[in-house]
């Protein structure tokens, strides 16, 4: 049951209010009667009214309620509030008041905001089931699923069952409700500001831990989910517990600024005012104080404050076009401060706020903020997704049947929702949670089909990566960022595309030191779970680190296993000069492979060919490598030999041209070949044993390697390999594919030059 009492040191507003501290600074302005707690709680012991008229209790919901929906049916708010009021009757908080005065004024706060009816009827039931004998199946039955539903997501699970872990368990169900049906967590919003409102009767060590998990946990969802007027109050709240002094500092030039003859905002006002008149565009033109924690924030930011710095302009327009209209009237006649501008119309914030802000400045120096939007704008900036209504209602043209499609699920959420279910313990999933909430930035990035990823700030390849495929990101080798190759600790930016490279090894596992790079849950719980998951291949990796020098300073690049290569070949671990591009590839776990390149005179082997100059000595020629069955022709060279070609390499367009006469040249029957292939890869530690091991596997000998110095993490090699069979070529290019970290095996291009 929650307990809390009326708190005379909070900073915030009488209960029932629901749009933030009132500051000193803010003008008075014609609202409904102060709600009184005792008046309803002797209001609710009178019991319920008659069936044919609605409780006076609930006028005060019913007048916000009617405000925002004047065709809302009344009667499941009449029947809630009976129920309420009923099954909590003869429990009390903590202040002496009844403690139906608590679900009143959580509704109240939902109805000011613009709550449906669904919402504001779950919100008047929602502490039945948790603290009375009410049962989620008698709410179903008086009030339908939804509300069952909506009841259920904020019911807390009991210490009884879950000890310690019942708050973080709480949270996770109430989750993963919210992923279906976003009202959960407008109730779970609107209860918390009630309770931190009325929190000073309660012990200073419980008041400091609430607020504690307020700040960590509720006010980043508020924000997430667009409702600014809760996450505001609640933000001065928790000041006022967790920093007193600063609170009380911060109020002090609150009272103070308000005592001032003049104010540099209401001068400001007027002059916009007075612009956008003789413009002609209708708008409304307001001055909103800030919050305390704003003033804060700006004095730590600017030092000494002024009183611009105390609030901000909010112009509030008809239509999208009129915002951008009074923004071309204030720049034209008032002087902008450029780097102030930023437009949320055209790129919306994440939590679905938009706004146009500026800032104009004064001849004395003085800057003002200012906001322009719609009214329909300005509603969501302050309700967020409370704003949207009942986002689950079918449209018209809509069946009702099958699952429901929630509009107002965002990227985070479901990210949330992803890797919440790995967290392997109620501990480890409340401090991820904790640090995922932390990071309040979103980015979107694109990927080659058209789809979109959205991650936070600050989110790398390795995040893209997990993010689109789960655990399959463990085999992923690469990235191209805007079409180019990339590693995968490269931090994304908004609006990049990202295409990511996959391995085709389905035993594939992930690095280590992809930890220091991951930057979200998912990301990092996969990891962390594989590393768990195979022990004695983590603790091979960190051996592998510690004696290959793989912990290195961050100018290095953790994921390929090198520093920036200044002329290093880390594949085989030996150190060799930038200019050296031949490589000492092994062909198996212990004996070393001939290796020196090909000698000019070296007479190739190639498969049986058979050419229409008997006795003639016949060649393959290392332009093209030809093997069966490729389409082959021949030309006469100086000592009486026949070189052979394929058809499509460049010299045999030249040598016709030359006026050289080809000779017939077909395979026989043996199909020993000669062949010269490139492996295209990224940059990891074992890359050359792991690939010439691959080849070796297959039956090729390597006759000639060369590995050229590594560019952008990605490094090229050439092989001149012999085979025993020319049908065993695609197995061979199959196998190099499936090695880790390269990313395309092709045959060597026709050159340019010479035969």
């Amino acid at each position: 049951m929650s307990a809390e009492a009326t708190n005379p040191v909070t900073p915030g507003p009488m209960p029932g209010a629901a749009s933030g501290p009132v500051t000193p600074t803010a003008p008075r302005r014609k609202t409904r009667p102060r709600i009184d707690l005792r008046r309803l709680g002797r209001a609710a012991l009178l019991g319920p009214a008659a069936r044919d008229r609605l409780p006076d209790a609930i006028s005060h919901v019913v007048e916000a309620h009617r405000a925002h929906h004047p065709e809302a049916d009344l009667d499941p708010l009449r029947r809630a509030y009976v129920l309420a009021e009923s099954s909590h009757r003869g429990q009390m908080r903590k202040s002496g008041e009844p403690y139906i005065t608590h679900p009143l004024a959580v509704t109240l706060i939902l109805a000011e905001l613009g709550a449906e009816t669904t919402t504001l009827t779950a919100s008047l039931l929602h502490d039945t089931v948790e603290d009375t004998d009410v049962t989620l199946d008698q709410v179903g039955e008086q009030f339908g699923e939804e509300v069952r539903y909506l009841v259920d997501g904020v019911t807390k699970l009991e210490k009884v069952d879950y000890g310690a872990a019942a708050e973080p368990e709480t949270f996770r169900k109430m989750l993963v409700a919210t992923g279906n049906d976003v009202r959960v967590m407008s109730i779970k919003l609107a209860d918390r500001l009630h309770n931190m409102r009325t929190l000073g009767v309660m012990r200073p060590e419980k008041q400091e831990r609430i607020a504690k998990v307020t700040r960590d946990v509720l006010i980043p969802l508020a924000e997430r989910l667009g409702v600014q007027a809760l996450k505001t109050e609640l933000e001065d709240l928790v000041f006022a517990i967790l920093h007193p002094e600063e609170y009380a500092h911060t109020r002090e030039l609150i009272v103070r600024n308000a005592d001032r003859a003049d104010d540099p905002l209401a001068e400001v006002a007027d002059e916009v005012r007075s612009v956008l008149r003789e413009a002609g565009i209708p708008a409304e033109v307001l001055i909103r104080p800030r919050h305390f924690v704003s003033v804060h924030r700006v004095s730590r930011k600017r030092g000494r404050l002024r009183g611009s710095d105390f609030g901000r302009l909010l112009v509030l327009v008809g239509e999208d076009a009129d915002c951008y209209g009074v923004l071309g009237e204030l720049h034209t006649c008032m002087t902008p401060v450029v780097s102030e501008f930023k437009d949320f119309i055209a790129v919306p914030k994440f939590n679905l706020y938009q706004s146009l802000h500026t800032a104009v400045a004064r001849a004395d120096g003085q800057v003002v903020e200012v906001l322009i939007r719609t009214h329909q704008m300005h509603k969501v900036a302050e309700a967020g997704v409370v704003a949207l209504g009942n986002p689950y209602a079918p449209a018209p043209d809509d069946p009702a049947d099958g699952e429901r499609v929630d509009p107002t699920r965002p990227g985070w959420l479901s990210r949330l929702l992803d890797w919440q279910e790995a967290a392997p313990d109620p501990d480890h999933f409340w401090s991820t949670l904790r640090e995922d909430l932390a990071q309040d930035r979103e980015i979107t990035v694109f990927r080659p089909d058209g789809g979109t990823l959205g991650l936070p700030e600050g989110a790398t390849c390795v995040d893209a990566a997990y993010a689109q495929y789960g655990e399959d990101a463990h085999a992923c080798i690469g990235a191209r960022v805007n079409g180019r190759l990339a590693t995968l600790s490269t931090v994304l930016r908004d609006g990049d595309t990202v295409q990511l490279l996959m391995g085709q090894d389905p035993a594939s596992e992930p690095s280590r030191e992809w930890l220091e790079h991951a930057h979200t849950p998912a990301a990092r719980i996969a990891i962390q779970r594989w590393l768990a998951a195979h022990p004695a291949q983590a603790e091979a990796q960190e051996h592998e680190a510690r004696t290959t020098g793989t912990d290195r300073p961050s100018g290095g690049d953790p994921l390929s296993g090198t520093d920036r290569f200044s002329g290093a070949d880390r594949f085989s671990g030996t150190e060799r000069p930038s200019g050296d591009r031949t490589a000492t590839p092994r062909t198996g776990p212990e004996a070393p492979a001939a290796s020196a390149p090909e000698q000019p005179g070296a007479r190739p082997a190639g498969g049986d060919v058979l050419a229409d100059r008997p006795g003639a000595t016949v060649r393959l020629a290392r332009c093209c490598t030809p093997v069966p069955p490729d389409e082959i022709t021949g030309f006469a060279v100086r000592g009486g030999a026949v070189t052979v070609h394929r058809v499509q390499c460049p010299a045999v367009a030249r040598m016709k041209d030359g006026g050289r006469e080809d000779v017939g040249v077909r395979w026989g029957e043996a199909t020993e070949c000669r062949v010269t292939l490139v492996a295209e890869s990224f940059v990891r530690p074992h890359l050359l044993a792991d690939l010439t091991e691959a080849m070796a596997l297959e039956g090729a000998e390597i006759v000639s390697a060369t590995v050229e110095p590594p560019t952008q993490q990605q490094v090229r090699h050439t092989y001149t390999v012999q085979l025993p069979d020319a049908a065993h070529l695609p197995a061979l290019m199959r196998a190099m594919r499936n090695v880790a970290g390269v990313y395309d095996v092709s045959r060597a291009q026709p050159q340019t030059q010479g035969t």
